[in-house]
């Protein structure tokens, strides 16, 4: 694991690699205080690089958690609710007063809004209430999953695209066992090219990812299961255990991400923002 590297900028900011599959934790910074260029472009490599950032010991508004956001791009609205808000409450219980995505115990592999079009560029979550055990959240690395596959399947995979489904209203966190028609839906790349930094990964995830488009569903369903596998192989994830306070921005164009399960009667609350990609899915 690389040594910890001190980047220029008037807070003086560190970057410490964390796992061998990606993410870093960004020391030596107070985003509650504006946050100057140098600081910002070394911020923005360090993402492209590590895929996933992690700034602990943080208490900040939702507008210092939006203007740190827009450091990688304008904000993102909500795909899975129809609401003009730009912050999703992540939350294991109805808040009346707030916009939340209500989820329980675990949760597949996904990609953040695979299933639209414009799936977003990136996203973040800051923590607020956590359990003391469990809950945490998984970061698949699909860069590395692609660049470890052999020439073979390379070619395999060349020019396929499949179906990415999501129906909030019954299946949030595991994989439906059919598709309604009339639920959010629709067909990207197996393998996209990163508009920044030109890599190649793998863009599928169990949670979402139905079918490769016209393809026998045994041979589909033999592709994506090997796929599948080798984005839960723990050698391609770096595994995120909550703290309070803890702020964490991932690469959607190029990661996948899970949550492990925790006490669903012990209280767990995140604030989501997510970034919008102004590059289709290529």
């Amino acid at each position: 694991m690389p040594d910890t590297v001190t980047m220029p900028g008037q807070s003086k900011i560190a970057i410490t690699s964390l796992s061998d599959a990606g993410g870093a934790e960004i020391s030596g910074i107070d985003l509650r205080q504006p946050i100057d260029g140098a600081t910002a472009d070394a911020l923005r490599q360090a993402w492209l690089e590590y895929k996933v950032l992690v700034i602990r010991n943080q208490e900040i508004t939702e507008d210092e958690q939006e203007r740190f956001c827009r450091l990688f791009g304008e904000l993102a609205g909500l795909k899975s609710q129809a609401t003009a808000t730009k912050t999703l409450w992540v939350t294991n219980r109805e808040e009346p007063d707030r916009v939340t995505a209500v989820q329980r115990g675990e949760m597949m592999f996904h990609i953040d809004q695979a299933y639209s079009e414009q799936p977003c560029k990136g996203s973040t979550l800051y923590s607020v209430i956590i359990p003391d055990v469990g809950g945490n959240t998984c970061f698949s690395n699909c860069a590395k999953i692609f660049a470890s596959l052999s020439d073979d399947w390379k070619r395999r995979l060349a020019g396929l695209t499949a179906l990415n489904y999501f129906n909030y209203d019954t299946n949030p966190s595991t994989r439906p066992g059919e598709v309604d028609p009339g639920a959010p839906q629709y067909s990207h790349p197996v393998i996209r090219t990163h508009p920044e930094t030109g890599e190649r990964s793998v863009f599928i995830n169990r949670l979402m990812t139905m079918r490769i488009n016209d393809m026998d569903r045994s041979e589909s369903d033999e592709i994506l299961g090997y796929l599948f596998d080798l984005i839960e192989n723990p050698a391609n994830i770096y595994e995120h255990v909550w703290q309070v306070g803890d702020l964490v921005l991932w690469d959607n164009r190029c990661t996948a991400h899970a949550r492990t399960d925790y006490d669903s009667e012990k209280r767990r609350l995140l604030r989501r923002m997510t970034i919008l990609d102004e590059n289709p899915v290529k």
